[in-house]
């Protein structure tokens, strides 16, 4: 504790820094805890070199979300259909007993893992998801991957040979930013660690850089930039693809890397020209070539695209798009372009063959394999589909596909049709409500938390460490205990098997054995492992660094690190990789397709993530609602006005909805929030106001055709008034 922290405090106060879990910007955290435990304040901790102090409506209000009273403490086992409390052991003893029979009866295919967001932000769960899929040895394995970010990493698995090398732009360097599909003023980023977004974008505009938003909405992001471009959604490839015909039919490209692929690249491009995509996108062709020179020409510049840009139906090809005119203009791996961080705990996973896809194949579509997962659209049809090595059993942590996936009723009564589902996780919500057993991990503050999914996205090199700030009970598993148990049961060694015994062969699969593994620091398993990761480094940093370090450690701005990085057979940033240029082929059939009427959109909330925090009634009501925004012509063209709900459907489904009428969206688009539909939860401030899951509209039959990543944005939908008496 320091000085400040002393002198700031309160009579009978405590005051304790952690590092925010809620989302991908890794804000720093002062708290203040009375005597018993219970949070009095959350700030930012102005100390901390990356975050200087910033926070959100989400992290000031951390201390009531780990307070909530519909968390759950204690395994859950159903029996004759009622959830009652049970023991740890005789929970895990019901987990061993359920995988163990469908493992025995129909094979571990049988058995499907999905890994839910937020796994990527605690320590415990990201340690040991490989763990637990390598332990159970299916093929089954699924997470929220292919509903959100995984044709940024197939793109840059294809162009870079490694799906980790995930450029983000630098932002505070930066002469010029491009912002496709993504509003991280309200998100506060995604794919780009960088605390107080709007903040840095403001100081972008005041160097006197230039910011421009692409986005079929007006949105926070948007109304902070010099430019909002309104472009149809779902056609952001074509618009990136003109974008490149500009800029190589101009003679604009100064790359300064070694790449493959220029000529075929260039003869690709030649059939997008801008007078041909601009009535298609709803871009002048003007526009899309002045915005190509003015990239061209800033002295540094970075395109940005996020999750409007992935979860469409050509998402990895935007995403290969946004890094070839990052490399065509020079500003890949540049200062003030797009650069890769150098993460303190994780090159060791860095090295290795060069990516590649489809090792297996999903049993019913034939879908490939991507990062050792298949996509979650075929999570249902695997489920429903009898024959050998049909899905039996499921087991869930952190996720909750019955409400995330597309098509969602559908994938809820494939789940409710299984002879056995364990979820981890701490709520009751639409999917653990259908589990034979659900372990709840502990509170966020009686957790440690080091962030490994940031360390690989941030805007400058940084590393922090949180320790666990209130104690276990004697009741409470740890996340990582809990995980550990897990993984030695699929493993086959029983629910009896000490969880040190995972600790063991999770080190043995890092080559840390005898002495080595003897001379680690921590308090517990996770900390070991955690030291024996940050060793292996980037910089050599150890887990005492960071414990004497509680403000956060500042590894400087980011560096070139090409061609180190790269793990392309020819050692070259790869233009033209084959899957996306057969891709972008098929990309062409869409200058002809006639549009929908309507297509669906979703959106941001400053104060939501995703479907598990409406329970916090500080976070509710304002902006954060569930409406079907609309634009006034096509409200006034239906005969809808703001007191008629409407009816909105799709190829799978359709939902009664009240609207919000703004010119902030642009016509043909309508727009739902996501993470919304809590009629069957027991979070009782959320059910107050439940809204509807938008996932009853998004087709599984749809997909991104080379991640496998669901559609969620230009989904074509019909819009009309709810018949009358029909209420949203």
């Amino acid at each position: 504790m320091t000085v400040d922290d002393v002198m700031g405090q309160e009579a009978g106060t405590r005051t304790a820094h952690r590092t925010c879990p809620l989302c991908e910007a890794g804000c720093a955290l002062r708290l203040d805890l009375d005597d018993a435990g219970r949070v009095l304040r959350v700030t930012g901790d102005e100390q901390d070199p990356f975050s200087k102090g910033y926070i959100c409506p989400k992290g000031a209000v951390l201390g009531k979300l780990d307070e909530d009273p519909d968390r759950l403490r204690r395994p859950l086992l159903r029996q004759d259909g009622e959830f009652r409390e049970v023991s740890w052991d005789e929970a895990f003893a019901a987990v061993d007993a359920g995988l163990s029979e469908v493992i025995s009866r129909h094979g571990r295919d049988a058995v499907a893992l999905y890994f839910g967001n937020p796994t990527f932000h605690t320590i415990g769960a990201y340690l040991y998801r490989q763990a637990i899929t390598q332990a159970l040895g299916s093929k089954n394995v699924y997470s929220a991957s292919t509903v959100d970010q995984m044709p940024k990493q197939v793109a840059g698995g294809l162009m870079f040979g490694d799906a980790m090398a995930i450029g983000v732009p630098d932002l505070d360097h930066t002469d010029h930013l491009l912002i496709l599909g993504a509003n991280p003023v309200e998100s506060n980023g995604s794919l780009c660690a960088a605390p107080d977004f709007a903040g840095r974008l403001k100081a972008l505009r005041r160097r006197g850089g230039k910011l421009v938003v692409v986005d079929p909405r007006f949105t926070r992001t948007a109304a902070l930039a010099d430019e909002h471009l309104s472009v149809r959604p779902g056609t952001d490839p074509l618009l990136l693809m003109a974008m490149v015909h500009t800029v190589l039919d101009e003679g604009l490209d100064r790359t300064h890397l070694e790449v493959s692929g220029l000529e075929q690249l260039r003869e690709l491009a030649r059939g997008f020209p801008p007078e041909v995509v601009g009535p298609v996108c709803g871009i002048a062709p003007e526009t899309i070539v002045r915005t190509a020179r003015e990239l061209a020409a800033a002295p540094t510049a970075a395109i940005y695209a996020r999750i409007g840009t992935c979860t469409t139906e050509f998402g990895t090809v935007a995403q290969w798009l946004v890094d070839v005119l990052n490399t065509l203009t020079g500003n890949l791996d540049r200062r003030g372009g797009v650069m890769f961080a150098e993460t303190a705990a994780l090159e060791i996973f860095r090295a290795g063959p060069a990516f590649s896809t489809g090792k297996w194949h999903s049993r019913v579509r034939g879908l490939p394999e991507v990062l050792g997962e298949l996509p979650v659209a075929t999570l249902a049809d695997e489920m429903e589909t009898s024959g050998e090595g049909q899905v039996r059993a499921l087991v869930t942590v952190a996720g909750n596909p019955a409400s995330s996936a597309p098509n969602a009723p559908r994938l809820a009564r494939a789940v409710e049709g299984l002879e056995f589902v364990v979820c981890v996780d701490p709520y009751l919500n639409e999917t653990t409500r259908l589990a034979d057993v659900i372990l709840p991990p502990p509170r966020t503050l009686q957790s440690s938390h080091f962030d490994f999914l940031v360390q690989i996205i941030m805007v400058r090199n940084y590393a922090r460490y949180s320790r666990a700030i209130l104690p276990l009970d004697d009741d409470q598993r740890s996340e990582a205990e809990i995980l550990a148990r897990l993984m030695l049961i699929t493993a086959g060694l029983g629910a009896g098997a000490e969880p040190a015994r995972a600790e063991e062969m999770f080190l043995d699969q890092l080559g840390i054995t005898g002495e080595a593994a003897d001379a680690l620091d921590g308090e517990d398993g996770t900390e070991k492992i955690l030291d024996a990761l940050l060793r292996a480094g980037g910089y050599g940093l150890s887990l005492k660094a960071l414990l004497d370090a509680p403000h956060g450690l500042d590894l400087g701005p980011l560096q070139p690190r090409l061609p180190a990085l790269l793990r392309t057979p020819d050692s070259r940033v790869d233009l033209a990789p084959p899957q996306l240029v057969a891709e972008a082929e098929r990309l062409r059939t869409c200058l002809d397709a006639e549009p929908p009427e309507f297509v669906l959109i979703g959106r941001r909330h400053l104060r939501s993530n995703n479907s598990w925090l409406h329970n916090v009634k500080e976070l509710r009501g304002g902006t954060n609602l569930c409406t079907l925004q609309i634009h006034p012509g096509d409200a006034a063209r239906l005969g809808l006005d703001a007191t008629t709900p409407a009816l909105i459907g799709s190829a799978v489904g359709e939902l009664t909805v009240p609207i919000e009428i703004t010119d902030t969206i642009m016509p043909g688009v309508v727009s739902l929030p996501h993470g919304w539909g809590h009629q069957d939860s027991t979070q009782q401030v959320a059910r107050r106001d439940p809204g509807v899951n938008a996932n009853t509209l998004t087709d599984d039959a749809v997909l991104d055709g080379v991640s496998g990543t669901a559609v969620f944005n230009g989904v074509p939908v019909t819009v009309r008034a709810a018949p009358q008496g029909q209420g949203a």
